[in-house]
């Protein structure tokens, strides 16, 4: 707490339109919240459960105590999300079948799977098609699909985009942003692009630098899925969706006389069209429990004076992944202490300092999501039905994971020239003392796996700190000690059940996140500045149609 003093009291909010920030206490008042929500009384915080009940409970007193007002539909504290919540059981049959005879498949070593469709047993006896990347870019020209008849099939697609390996000289190199990963690269394209092609099963060959994370964390939901529950027209194709170990893949397509590396390089290939595993058949017979669940978002505001129907949107998901097998210590819940309890502590600081500073002229809303680890569910229930318009939605600013190694010389940027939040960011950093550097890892894409996405995809400029999108700057150790910070992370906690608090966290990288990110929601809130995209960016033309409707600027 002194360290955070010292480093933050005579810059953090220089020239801001409040009196000062709540330093006093609030590593203190940050890790007490991360203790609660952490702790074994709210049993991993999954969507549907006594654990929501009990978070929801807990961060409306909590937005309470701060004299924050209800900001959900009707003036209530919650938006009602409701969720299809499956899960599989043991299988009666998972194999691959061919002219050779019959290859079991382990679910969990050889494959990982689960479904998104109310039904009963997920029953799959289908041929098996490889489609590269899956990519269908008409404005890229490139098109995997090439009028393939994929209905009633299985599609192998690989993970990430098709220049992600490009060799130099490669007509693909550079075509889909080099080493930054697009949406099309992202898994729940692949999986919705599966469905509207028609197939009805989708699996995807792991690899972990493409991925961005390891064959433990694809299998860390334990065969659980959710999605927004849909009416029996909107229903994805897809019965079963998931993905294949490195290994497991090798020895399929080596079934059907291909090798995965040829495939690889061939699928790198403008020309490149389907390829039939030959002779190879995907058989499942999976016993389905699914039910529908209302879960929740919990919503607070500060309400503007002058500017009201214009909202500044901060956001943080509630939910982690519930209880699980026990670990090696002994622990079932998985309880995401970083992920993202930090977040929503976080938030809660802000919305505090926010609440000692004089009224916004804009209204300020404070959003904990749900369902965010099921696929950004929360966020896009409220972005498909918002409560403030996405037009009047000036900027959303999202904490998701943030560094708890100590103070940094420098802030990292998740999706560098996307939008002109990030020279806000940078400003915010300098009056700190630090600098902005890039995500180090743009491949692993970022950028589309938090809940500012949701904002971001219908034209609202976003904001994202998190910190395992690069290594800091650490005031100790530098970006080898950051690198560590992350390795350890992101390779043994990430979604498991030792994202727990632990009394070696050192706070103070993550409050200067939290300042940054209270300084430049406040400027926003208390002026009449719209953020823009930048010229390139995919979003740019959606905002420019939605300010055109509200008259900004």
């Amino acid at each position: 707490m002194t360290s955070f003093r010292l480093a933050l009291a005579s810059t953090l909010l220089a020239g801001a339109p409040f009196a000062s920030w709540a330093q006093d206490g609030a590593a203190a008042r940050v890790t007490e919240t991360v203790q609660t929500l952490a702790s074994d009384t709210f049993e991993g915080r999954a969507p549907g459960t006594a654990g929501e009940d009990r978070t929801i409970g807990y961060l409306i007193a909590r937005f309470q105590s701060l004299g924050l007002q209800p900001a959900g539909p009707h003036g209530q504290w919650v938006q009602r999300v409701p969720l299809l919540h499956t899960r599989l059981g043991k299988p009666a049959m998972l194999s691959f079948s061919g002219s050779k005879g019959t290859t079991p498949i382990d679910m969990a070593k050889d494959i990982y799977l689960s479904t998104i469709r109310p039904d009963d047993r997920a029953m799959i006896d289908a041929p098996m098609v490889f489609v590269g990347f899956g990519v269908n870019a008409p404005e890229r020209k490139w098109d995997d699909f090439k009028g393939a008849d994929l209905k009633g099939k299985v599609v192998v697609f690989l993970v990430n985009d098709p220049d992600f390996e490009a060799r130099p000289g490669e007509a693909v190199a550079g075509r889909f942003g080099d080493r930054t990963m697009t949406y099309y690269g992202r898994w729940t394209y692949k999986f919705e692009e599966a469905a509207r092609q028609g197939a009805i099963g989708a699996l995807i060959v792991h690899d972990t630098a493409g991925a961005g994370y390891g064959w433990n964390v694809v299998v860390s939901p334990g065969g659980e899925n959710y999605d927004i529950a849909r009416k029996p027209d909107a229903l994805t194709s897809v019965r079963l969706q998931g993905w294949l170990s490195e290994a497991t893949a090798r020895s399929l397509f080596a079934s059907a006389a291909l090798d995965l590396d040829a495939m690889k390089a061939a699928a790198r290939q403008p020309g490149f069209r389907p390829v039939e595993l030959k002779g190879v058949r995907f058989n499942a017979d999976i016993p389905v429990t699914h039910e529908i669940l209302t879960s929740h978002n919990v919503l607070a505001r500060i309400p503007g004076t002058t500017r009201g129907d214009e909202v500044v949107m901060y956001g943080a998901h509630w939910d982690a992944y519930g209880k699980g097998a026990p670990d090696a210590q002994g622990r079932i819940y998985r309880a995401g202490a970083n992920d993202d309890a930090l977040g929503i502590a976080g938030m809660l600081e802000i919305a505090r300092s926010m609440m000692a500073a004089p009224p916004p002229a804009r209204s300020v809303v404070f959003a904990a999501w749900t369902a965010e680890e099921r696929g950004l569910l929360g966020s896009e229930y409220y972005a498909a039905n918002p409560v403030y318009p996405m037009e009047k939605t000036v900027a959303n600013l999202t904490l998701d994971i943030l560094q708890t190694a100590g103070l940094a010389n420098d802030v990292v940027l998740v999706g560098k020239g996307q939008n002109s939040l990030e020279d806000d960011m940078a400003r915010v950093a300098a009056s700190q003392g630090r600098r902005v550097t890039p995500e180090s890892l743009p491949e692993r894409g970022l950028f589309y796996r938090a809940d500012h996405f949701s904002f971001a995809k219908r034209g609202v400029p976003v904001m994202l700190l998190m910190g395992i999108a690069g290594a800091s700057d650490l005031k100790a150790g530098g970006t080898a000690a950051g690198q560590a910070w992350i390795d350890a992370y992101t390779g043994n906690c990430y979604h498991q059940a030792c994202d727990a608090w632990a009394p070696d966290w050192k706070l103070d990288g993550a409050l200067q996140d939290i300042a940054l990110a209270g300084q430049v929601g406040s400027e926003l809130a208390h002026g009449d500045k719209w953020p823009s995209w930048k010229p390139g960016s995919e979003f740019l033309a959606i905002r420019e149609k939605q300010l055109k409707t509200v008259g900004a600027k």
